[in-house]
């Protein structure tokens, strides 16, 4: 055992690895439905657009969506289930319906083009999906060359009171033209999936810590895209390990979360799904947290205790002037993950809301955290220590253990670190050592006092608002345009969005323009994937072995 590491434990069985902390024994998320239904069932668990469920109307429902995916649809424990829906309260009762049917959920996110959505849809083999109505022109035009035989969708209101859903559905379609026409033939609407499964008995459940419970896209190393396989031992195991370093700075069936950040993202899914569920607490959730104004006029409703943004949020939020004016007399929590949090986004938080920004690190792989800085005692600048039974090391370029205060690549094991990828012998051994550790990609400085600074990252990976983005994947589409020759994709520091894609293009072309590219890349990538700089040049540097220079094009000056 290294003297750098951080160790709770030295069991490598997961269920050891929940012991210590799991007074209940709880091995599944579906044993955390199951306690959290019956200690709070009076208690509200999610709210979205003026709407409330609470932990009875959750259990109620996900049990109904559970028996309509096993009596109706005749699904079996293990098939994938794709949900692709934004912050609803129409994402918990499909989740939870789904793992107490067995199934595998397959986070899907809504902003995907409909070629990103093949490629999960097909990785995944999933045999059902979950949609947004908003998305319902993009599946139309794939959901013929994908294994999916069931889709059921949803609008906006499907869980409000019959008058409110007209009312808010005809609004979103029709005036906020957010919802396009599309035509899926057979498809079922949840209100009626809902109907159809409350008249049904599900069979529940029962999955081990080693099942998998969510795939959870991701790029890793290579910018395409795969499934993390999260078992429900990780999910849970995360949950254990955050209730326990947090200790009763979240209360039990006190605390009021906002919930702004996508639940199909795993930084969200963990916080509000797993760790509020589990205590009993209320999640808020945002729909549309683009909309500056109306957050802020939704915050000006609640009386909360806990937000879990990052750091484009905490800007976006704290440069306006009816924000400042919130009462933030009962907020004591602040999470941030998802990206770096900025020096600058923390003061400027804490001087309008008078709480300060705790920042946590995690990955996809990772069901995502690895660490957190504590309440109370936070180093700025840092990602915090290890969560309990999380074990940290930093590694040279030749794998040898560096000393504290050096930095290296991060290595990390524990019982949140993932099964592996979907179908990906090769690229988890990539990732993966023998011995259970998990390669993170990122240059880390472990300090004696077992805090930890990310100081880069050995991946070329940008961190776009939250979002992971590849210039392999923004490289292989521009350069698919005839006129482009060759092009490069680097980060580059964005106030608002912490990363900026930024594309240098080698054209012949005397008409191809900064327009041309970004409509053409419009249509094949998703908005925050898209390069808001472009640059023409000559040429790209390369090594003598042609292989593009991404640090040289980050060095030399903007033209």
């Amino acid at each position: 055992m290294s003297e750098s590491a951080t160790v709770a434990s030295s069991s490598s069985s997961q269920v050891a690895f929940l012991e210590p902390i799991n007074p209940d024994a709880v091995n599944s998320i579906n044993e955390v439905m199951a306690l959290a239904f019956k200690r709070y069932s009076d208690r509200p668990a999610f709210t979205s657009l003026g709407r409330t469920l609470s932990y009875r109307d959750l259990d109620r429902l996900s049990a109904d969506f559970a028996a309509y995916l096993q009596q109706v649809l005749g699904l079996q424990p293990g098939d994938r289930i794709a949900v692709q829906l934004p912050n609803l309260i129409q994402y918990p009762v499909v989740v939870f319906g789904a793992l107490r049917a067995g199934l595998v959920v397959v986070n899907t996110n809504p902003l995907y083009t409909a070629n990103e959505m093949l490629h999960q849809f097909n990785d995944s083999g999933a045999k059902a999906l979950v949609l947004f109505a908003g998305c319902g022109d993009r599946a139309e035009k794939i959901l013929a060359q994908t294994q999916i035989k069931h889709v059921i969708t949803t609008e906006v209101a499907d869980l409000h009171s019959p008058l409110k859903r007209r009312l808010l559905n005809t609004l979103v379609k029709h005036v906020k033209k957010m919802v396009p026409d599309y035509s899926l033939p057979g498809a079922v609407s949840l209100p009626q999936a809902l109907k159809l499964g409350s008249r049904q008995q599900h069979q529940p459940s029962t999955p081990g810590p080693e099942d998998v419970a969510v795939l959870q896209y991701t790029g890793g190393t290579t910018g395409v895209a795969k499934g993390a396989m999260l078992t429900h031992g990780n999910l849970v195991g995360n949950y254990l390990q955050l209730a326990e370093h947090f200790g009763d700075f979240i209360g039990e069936s006190k605390e009021l979360f906002i919930g702004p950040l996508p639940l199909y993202h795993i930084y969200a899914f963990t916080m509000h799904c797993m760790l509020l569920l589990g205590s009993g607490n209320h999640s808020v959730l945002i729909p549309n947290p683009r909309d500056i104004p109306g957050f802020v006029k939704e915050l000006k409703k609640w009386k909360f205790t806990g937000f879990a943004g990052l750091n484009t949020l905490f800007v976006a939020l704290s440069n306006n002037k009816e924000f400042a004016q919130l009462d933030f007399s009962a907020l004591k929590f602040t999470a941030s993950g998802g990206m770096a949090l900025t020096t600058d986004a923390a003061n400027h938080w804490q001087q309008i809301t008078g709480c300060q920004i705790i920042e946590g690190y995690g990955l996809t792989e990772t069901s995502p955290g690895v660490t957190f800085n504590h309440p109370g005692k936070v180093q700025l600048g840092s990602i915090g220590q290890a969560l309990p039974l999380t074990e940290l090391k930093v590694l040279d370029d030749a794998e040898q253990e560096l000393p504290p205060g050096q930095p290296g690549e991060l290595y990390i094991r524990g019982p949140q670190v993932m099964k592996g990828y979907w179908q990906q012998i090769a690229e988890t051994a990539l990732v993966m050592t023998a011995d259970g550790w998990f390669r993170s990609g990122d240059m880390a400085i472990l300090q004696e006092d077992g805090f930890v600074r990310i100081v880069d990252r050995k991946k070329d990976m940008l961190i776009v608002s939250g979002f992971n983005v590849y210039p392999n994947e923004v490289e292989d589409v521009v350069t698919a345009m005839p006129e482009v020759r060759e092009c490069a994709v680097i980060g580059v520091a964005d106030e608002r969005c912490g990363e900026a894609v930024k594309l240098f293009v080698v054209t012949d072309s005397e008409q191809l323009s900064l327009e041309m590219i970004q409509a053409y890349c419009r249509e094949r990538l998703t908005a925050y994937k898209i390069p808001r700089q472009i640059e023409f040049c000559n040429d790209l540097p390369k090594s003598n072995v042609g292989k593009v220079l991404r640090r040289a094009l980050k060095q030399q000056p903007a033209a």
